[in-house]
């Protein structure tokens, strides 16, 4: 991570944050008519911060960061940053190709965010060297530490990830792909203090397939609705309880994924429709995404309450 002690201290705070908690990606409150709700992020994202996460992550996938203008963007890291005040990290999204995303980065640099999460690039294929020198010209642009994510159309090889850790501010990769053999690959490849992050879609399904090839670190959207479920199944994760997980897994996280798999775009806009029933004022998602069917929502309400049972958590 070169000389610059900037990125070594943001990586460290990091790590430490992963060892006492999940990674938090908060949901960008909307009012009805569609118009960012500046005073709802601020409740919501409090709230997830007094649940313990170990980082905060705005305006990423989670937080529609593609639905999000400049303008928009800037209230969300701001924030944010001011409702963190330093207590974890803050991780702001950016994405696109490398202009756009060093446009967002400016932005994010001025909020006081302490790191950016470099979303896949829009619509095309590449070679891995052109995902490479995409990193890299983001880097040139902007101070703060970077964190790969690798999903969709982006996938690094052994080569490339050592390529893009020699990058003074890049700090680590984001997984999203769970090919574990590829990212034991990429483990062993990678120089010592390179963070690895299991980024998968309701990461805790595979946190103990992801813990095996080294990276324990996971992202978790049921922190942004239950953060009693997603601190329980944290906690159990580390104490080796598999009893535990097994129940929470077989109970809560599976049903949920089935449900998320009903239709496009779930992933969110479930995480979004549970938040609301938690009295979360985070509002509706945005076009293109769509807020849930009725009898997808009384599923969700149902699951909710089960998971939250288990725990002993109140809807």
């Amino acid at each position: 991570m070169g000389g610059d002690p900037a990125p070594r201290d943001v990586a460290r705070r990091l790590r430490e944050g992963m060892a006492r908690g999940v990674l938090s990606f908060p949901l960008t409150a909307f009012h009805d008519d569609g118009t960012l709700d500046p005073d709802g992020f601020r409740t919501h994202a409090a709230d997830r911060l007094a649940a313990g996460p170990g980082a905060l992550l705005p305006a990423c996938g989670t937080g529609e960061f593609f639905s999000l203008d400049e303008d928009e963007y800037r209230t969300v890291v701001t924030v944010a940053v001011q409702e963190a005040a330093g207590r974890v990290p803050v991780v702001a999204g950016t994405g696109y190709g490398w202009a756009q995303a060093a446009r967002f980065a400016r932005i994010a640099e001025e909020a006081g965010a302490d790191a950016l999460l470099v979303l896949p690039h829009y619509l095309t294929d590449a070679p891995q060297d052109g995902l490479a020198a995409q990193l890299e010209q983001l880097a040139a642009r902007t101070r703060l530490p970077l964190i790969a994510y690798q999903r969709g159309r982006v996938a690094y090889t052994a080569a490339s990830l050592r390529r893009i850790a020699r990058v003074p501010n890049v700090i680590g990769l984001k997984d999203g792909h769970s090919d574990l053999d590829r990212l034991q690959r990429l483990t062993l490849a990678a120089p010592d203090g390179f963070l690895f992050f299991n980024g998968a879609a309701t990461a805790e399904i595979q946190a103990r397939a992801y813990a095996t090839v080294g990276i324990p670190a996971y992202s978790s959207a049921v922190h942004a609705f239950a953060p009693e479920i997603a601190g329980a199944f944290f906690a159990a994760l580390r104490e080796d309880d598999h009893g535990t997980v097994d129940k929470l897994l077989r109970a809560f996280y599976v049903p949920f994924v089935e449900l998320r798999d009903r239709a496009p775009g779930y992933a969110v806009s479930l995480v979004k429709a549970a938040a609301r029933l938690r009295g979360q004022p985070v509002g509706p998602v945005r076009a293109p995404l769509t807020d849930p069917a009725a009898a997808d929502l009384a599923d969700l309400k149902a699951l909710l309450t089960t998971g939250l049972d288990l725990v002993g958590a109140a809807l």
